[in-house]
């Protein structure tokens, strides 16, 4: 096929699919003088807004086309002029897929156990369970409906069930999220991630727009259909099924893992493959890797507050005249300072038109994160302000010593809240000046437990409120209104990423432990749906190669 990118296609000839393609595909035929009969199929590629100049705010598009027989493609593309030819390329890309199902002699005698329903261990355990291995994934928190009521519950009463919440269940932390599938790499993966959420009921239109999301309405039945998909192909998902210790051989290999049920019966599960993506606030699994001698170290993570506008402002901010218009919808941002300080701060999980969202999982805790609908139609606009907390920034050589720190935060921006999980909040103005706040401006704060207005100061560590005073007005020079004097900080946002990373090798093996994958954004190597996704794939092809390769290993015995 013919690729051809960079295409300028007005908002409102962009606003669909097919008109998107219809303007791409006329100007494509235009620049290599092709007519409608010698273009045999094409589709849209990828779309994205161009807002660089806010009197001219476009869509820029690439499509993809095949010719008609009788036509070369080298031929057609020598037509284009110099300025247009770097725009085109020819691709010949197989769609991605997931493994073929090994034969029965390659299966192991025990089949693989997944721990931990996130996005990392959604694929993983499909993509073994797509290779006919047959995985058993297990979730400590409830499936989506279940969950989404247990959500609901704390919300409205501040009743928090510390297995199933925000944190814990069905899809993981994402799940109530913005579910924003962007990511920073390119890896053939991500077609095949993201044309799995479609078949599992996401939208289309997350196979083609640049900065594609999906919804915290949509994502529970999405990842639903997938843990189904699972079960139909031979695996089986238990929920509210907790790991509680792990099994290993005197040569490190894994023999078994140790799991609770509702908090109670425990069973002990032979397996000797194990995928542990338990995500970044499974705290517990850390301690007991760090007491059975696995192999952890500290890395660097962030803590921040999370930070609300009034969704209008950045759409004025980011799109100019052309703010409100229907082909746009809620404007995002991506934004960074370095300060004088040498550090940064940046935001991170930028929800627009969305809301903050409570999100602890430990009694006693406030921990803030952000969601939006798939129509992010909310009033405000909100997205965590975090600083970077390095290895050397904590006390001591406990390897769990971002974990405390972590927890010092949530306990102290529970005290501040006054209890009951409500969140201190403060008035941008008032940050900057280092004065408590006493009420409310034009920004309503969304968090649903309610904030106690104050100062955010005591929930975070002396250089993240430094760094957050220096590059809050940097960051409104390159985002016109971000230092609104009337903008809220709800604290603390502490669960952006992992502070431990469970070390292993290249081929993702756990070091010293035999059969032991760690994986995604709790073992340290995600940082959003799309990488842990994509890490869960990874994992799962490393487990199945080492089982092939075994059997080759047998195979040669044998015939020796």
């Amino acid at each position: 096929m013919i690729e051809i990118s960079e295409i300028k296609v007005s908002l409102k000839e962009g606003a669909t699919e097919q008109a998107a393609l219809e303007a791409g595909m006329r100007e494509a035929a235009r620049l290599l003088s092709l007519a409608p009969a010698d273009i045999a199929h094409s589709e849209l590629h990828r779309t994205s807004i161009d807002a660089r100049k806010k009197s001219d705010v476009h869509f820029t598009v690439s499509v993809r086309f095949g010719l008609r027989d009788g036509l070369d493609q080298q031929e057609v593309i020598s037509r284009a002029d110099a300025k247009v030819s770097r725009r085109i390329r020819i691709v010949d890309e197989d769609a991605p897929s997931y493994p073929a199902p090994l034969g029965k002699h390659a299966r192991p005698a025990l089949r693989p156990v997944v721990v931990g329903a996130g996005c990392a261990g959604l694929f993983a355990a499909l993509t073994l369970a797509e290779a006919g291995l047959e995985p058993l994934l297990i979730e400590r928190g409830d499936n989506a409906a279940d969950r989404t009521r247990a959500v609901e519950h704390f919300n409205t009463t501040g009743e928090l069930d510390l297995e199933s919440n925000i944190q814990f269940g069905l899809g993981g932390a994402g799940t109530f999220s913005d579910g924003k599938l962007t990511t920073g790499t390119k890896n053939p993966a991500h077609r095949l991630i993201l044309q799995t959420f479609v078949d599992a009921g996401a939208p289309r239109e997350i196979l083609w727009e640049a900065k594609p999301h999906v919804g915290s309405d949509i994502l529970p039945g999405v990842v639903a259909h997938m843990a189904a998909r699972i079960r139909e192909l031979g695996g089986e998902v238990l929920f509210r099924t907790r790991l509680v210790d792990i099994d290993r051989g005197p040569n490190g290999q894994i023999e078994a893992v140790h799991v609770s049920h509702n908090g109670e019966d425990e069973e002990r599960i032979a397996c000797s493959h194990l995928i542990l993506a338990c995500g970044h606030s499974a705290r517990d699994v850390f301690e007991l890797l760090d007491r059975r001698g696995f192999e952890l170290a500290r890395k660097t993570f962030a803590v921040g507050a999370r930070i609300e506008h009034l969704q209008a402002d950045i759409d004025r901010a980011q799109y100019g005249p052309a703010a409100g218009h229907p082909a746009l919808g809620a404007a995002p941002y991506k934004l960074v300072a370095h300060t004088k300080n040498g550090r940064s701060l940046f935001s991170f999980c930028m929800c627009p038109g969305g809301e903050v969202v409570a999100a602890a999982s430990e009694a006693g805790g406030v921990v803030t994160n952000g969601a939006s609908l798939h129509a992010r139609a909310g009033k405000n606009a909100n997205a965590a302000l975090l600083v970077n907390v390095n290895p050397q920034d904590l006390p001591g050589d406990d390897v769990l010593a971002g974990i405390q720190l972590q927890r010092e935060c949530e306990r102290m921006a529970y005290e501040l809240g006054g209890g009951a999980y409500k969140a201190p909040a403060q008035l941008v103005d008032d940050f900057l000046c280092g004065i408590p706040s006493v009420r409310g401006g034009k920004v309503t704060p969304t968090y649903p437990r309610g904030v106690t207005w104050g100062s955010i100061n005591m929930a975070l560590p002396q250089h993240v409120t430094e760094t957050m005073r220096m590059g809050i007005p940097e960051l409104a020079r390159r985002l016109r209104g971000f230092d609104d004097e009337e903008a809220v900080l709800t604290g603390v946002e502490t669960r952006s990423s992992s502070p431990i990373t469970v070390v292993r090798d290249r081929a993702c093996h756990a070091q010293g432990a035999q059969g032991l994958y760690p994986c995604g954004e709790g073992a340290g190597y995600a940082g959003g749906i799309m990488s842990a996704a994509t890490d869960g794939i990874r994992c799962a092809e490393s487990l199945i190669a080492d089982l092939v390769q075994a059997l080759s290993a047998t195979s040669r015995d044998a015939s020796h």
